[in-house]
């Protein structure tokens, strides 16, 4: 069966918790900011060289292997943006622009499904750690500056951080794993 595309904007992260996932936006701080990304790539290996880790635990939900393609995606994704935020001017009105990413169009034209679940593996760790170290780089002076997503909501370096740490903790928990990165 196919999955249900998520419609849900999730931007409300950035300033109360997750009901599901037990995230907490006000539990970040811009000094941990990277160590917590970092900290969400942690056992994805383990979950993805389960033997079922191809296989959707429901109908409508995505497998472990498909939540990892999609994770090694968000990481990329996020980096480009942020690196978008972080070349803008802190001075232009609206920001950087971000291009629109349909999360489920992807998992279709890049066939999750059929990925090699190791080579995942690999793929979201250095992807995370990519994104933790730009992350890590960020001076105090860049944390206001601006992007704008495709929909029209409006981030900032610093609540950029909050969105995408919830995006990386919240799938750990869809696949069972801890949460508590703090």
């Amino acid at each position: 069966m196919a999955i249900t595309p998520d419609s849900k904007d999730w931007t409300w992260v950035m300033e109360r918790a997750c009901p599901e996932c037990g995230y907490d936006p006000a539990t970040v701080r811009r000094t941990d900011v990277g160590d917590r990304i970092a900290r969400s790539a942690v056992d994805w290996d383990t979950v993805l060289a389960r033997p079922d880790a191809g296989v959707r635990p429901e109908e409508g939900v995505w497998s472990a292997l498909e939540y990892g393609c999609h994770l090694r995606d968000v990481y990329r994704i996020m980096n480009a943006r942020l690196h978008l935020m972080l070349g803008y001017d802190e001075a232009a009105a609206d920001g950087a622009r971000f291009a629109n990413w349909d999360q489920d169009a992807t998992a279709i034209e890049d066939d999750y499904a059929a990925q090699d679940a190791a080579e995942v593996a690999r793929e979201l760790a250095s992807a995370a750690a990519v994104f933790a170290d730009s992350y890590r780089c960020v001076r105090e002076d860049q944390w206001k500056r601006r992007g704008l997503r495709s929909n029209g909501s409006a981030f900032t370096v610093d609540s950029f951080a909050r969105y995408a740490l919830h995006d990386a903790e919240h799938h750990r928990w869809d696949v069972g794993l801890p949460t508590a990165l703090r």
